[in-house]
Formats: C-alpha cells, structure tokens, sequence
C-alpha cells in the first residue's frame, strides 16, 4: 500500500518526531509513504488574505500530485483540509480551474482533478483498519489516560471530508487510543480550537483559548494531550510556557502525537518515535518505556 506524503511547512522545521513516528507507524502498517521533493505549502497561511493566490498554491501541489496516482495524505490538519478544499472547488468549478490552469502553466503544470486528500489519520483508519492496528500492538499501554484533540480542520466542513466522522461527537482519534490499550479521556473543552489561527492577529485571544483547554487537562491530570495537527502543537506545547505565564497559571501538561502512542504500543522504542524531542515531556511514559 501506498501513498504520496505531503509534509507541507511546519512539520519538517518544527514537529520531527510527528514525522517520524508517522513515517514508523506506517512502515510497521506496510505503508509506503513516498516523498516529491517539488512539493512546497498548502497555500493556508493566505487564505485570510488573498483566497486567490492560495488557491493557485494550492493547485500547484494537486497538480504535482495527480501524476503519482497516489493518493495524497498530510500530517497537517490545515494542509489536509486545505488541499482537500482547493481539489473539491477546482473540481466542480470549470471556470475556476481554466483562471487557475492559466496561473500554473508557465510552471508547466495543470491542475487535472481526482487526487484523493486526505489525514493521515484518516487514511489509516480508512486504508489500514482499526482490526489491522490491533493487531500491530504488542505492548498495550494500559493505565495511561490521553485527551485527544480534534482541531478545526481534521472534521469540518463535513461536506469536504465527507462526514467519515461525526464533528459534532468525534470518535475517530479516541478510537486510535484505544486500540493501543489505553483510556481515550472525554472532556468539556475537546471540540473547541487551540487558538492558532489567531495567533498572529490576537496573542491574547489566542492564549486564552488555548489556555482554558490546558488548564481543564491539568486539573484532569492525563497522561497526555494528544494530537494530530502542527500548528495545534505550536499552541498547546511551543506556547504553554508562555500562555502559563500570561494567564497566571502553572501549566504541566504533556503534549504528544497520537502517531507516537500508536508507535509505542507496537513495540518501537521512545526514541524511534521521538519522544525525547518533545518539549512539553511525557515523563510517565518516558518512565515506562526507557529506551
């Protein structure tokens, strides 16, 4: 099985060990994740100021994509649901893909639709099978308890990633914890947005949403955050200090990939999937699992 990985921006710069564990967990699924050195960004970070030019960079990538005949998955929740976006407007709007064609051909490219996007996560839910993942695990992490969050774009809109999971009750990452054996914690704040988006406009708006999620984790005392989406990292993890600070709280919650459960519970040690590289520690399950 396999499929073209699309690392877009953040990851590569500031989330290695998610590549990595993601790159692990799907070699021991038996999944090829083939890499195109040409691919550069989604084209998200221009959505809010010029829809246009991000739909063209946006395109750039399908159409670079669409001759592997591969479909395409993403470690970024913004990058999966921009890409995924970008390949249901062009494909439904004639007019839109010729202005769009126009802007890529002096790149010699041309957008062409049927490249299927998607979350990695969701590719191995779809793809693998929660069955097949069980039955990778050979270490359950029993007595470990992880909050998982969803983000804004893994889930929505519906109409996009085709309602594989209800947004409105998501059950598809707490379904990964729990194949690995360990507790999937419900909690009042899980649908709600890590305030990344409105990082760069509105410190204080952002820090206070993610603030309020990290302060009902640490009063819960999970083991674990866990997710899925870089810029959902850099707000829960590479800005917890600094929100701590801000809001006048003493904030110790550990920040993980769901990739990087997944990894451990199939036997791959802490390094292999890069724990040591994340900033907000996991110290129990470094504990537990010494390399």
């Amino acid at each position: 099985m396999r499929a073209l990985l699309f690392l877009g921006c953040t990851v590569p710069v500031r989330n290695l060990n998610y590549e990595l564990s993601a790159r692990k967990v799907a070699e021991a699924l038996g999944v090829e994740l083939q890499d195109l050195a040409e691919f550069g960004c989604c084209g998200y970070p221009l959505k809010s100021t010029d829809q246009d030019k991000a739909l063209v960079i946006a395109a750039r990538a399908l159409a670079q994509a669409h001759g592997s005949g591969l479909p395409l998955v993403a470690l970024c929740s913004a990058c999966a649901g921009t890409l995924a976006e970008a390949e249901h407007q062009l494909a439904h709007h004639g007019e839109l893909r010729a202005k769009v064609n126009q802007q890529l051909a002096p790149l010699g490219l041309a957008y062409e639709p049927g490249v299927k996007v998607r979350h990695f996560m969701r590719f191995l839910l779809e793809e693998v099978g929660l069955e097949a993942i069980r039955a990778k695990v050979t270490r359950k992490l029993e007595g470990f308890s992880f909050a998982p969050h969803y983000g804004c774009h893994y889930l929505k809109p519906s109409e996009i990633t085709g309602g594989f999971d209800d947004p409105e009750d998501p059950r598809s990452l707490a379904s990964f914890i729990e194949a690995t054996g360990a507790q999937a914690v419900d909690y009042a704040s899980m649908k709600e947005c890590c305030g990344g988006g409105v990082l760069g406009a509105d410190e204080d708006l952002a820090s206070a949403m993610a603030g309020k999620k990290l302060a009902e984790l640490d009063a819960k005392g999970v083991t674990a955050l866990a997710l899925i989406c870089p810029f959902c990292n850099v707000m829960y993890e590479g800005q917890q200090k600094a929100i701590g600070k801000k809001l006048d709280l003493k904030l110790k919650v550990p920040v993980v990939y769901v990739t990087q459960l997944l990894g451990l519970a199939m036997g791959l040690s802490p390094d292999e999937v890069g724990l040591k590289l994340n900033r907000a520690k996991p110290k129990e399950l470094l504990a537990a699992f010494k390399s």
